[in-house]
């Protein structure tokens, strides 16, 4: 296996990882504003981890790693493996904001959604390159 190497960040399989993962951002921050209607915010925020982990999964397999001939169930199972670190830092990240920071300072302006924007922006450096070189990996003779 390649070592993960800061030169990663710089390419054009990053800048595509960022445009697909904001996407699916998008569907996670959105799902969770919805979610919320009917649950718990902490609940929310998990089911609407799993609506962006399903479309980040696929854009990530067939627009960022070029991976649509691969194990599709080892894709996805490493996928999952990756992103349940990173539901941890989101979850840690977004309680932390909404819970102790913004009381801490008084912040009251949409608490929730930047509370939890805040946590969805956190894992992805860790992630990308969990994806890469685990979900996602190519075999030595790909390099």
């Amino acid at each position: 296996m390649k070592k993960p190497h800061i030169k990663d960040y710089f390419t054009r399989e990053f800048m595509a990882f960022l445009a697909c993962n904001t996407f699916a951002a998008g569907v996670n921050f959105g799902s969770r504003i919805v979610f919320s209607m009917v649950m718990q915010f902490e609940i929310a925020v998990f089911f609407a981890f799993c609506c962006g982990l399903l479309t980040a999964f696929t854009l990530n397999k067939f627009f960022v790693f070029h991976a649509k001939h691969g194990n599709t169930g080892k894709q996805l199972f490493g996928f999952v493996v990756v992103n349940i670190l990173g539901l941890g830092q989101i979850y840690l990240f977004s309680l932390l904001f909404r819970n102790l920071i913004f009381p801490g300072i008084g912040f009251t302006f949409h608490h929730d959604e930047i509370a939890h924007l805040i946590g969805i922006s956190i894992p992805a450096f860790t992630s990308f390159l969990g994806h890469k070189y685990f979900s996602f990996r190519k075999k030595a003779k790909e390099y």
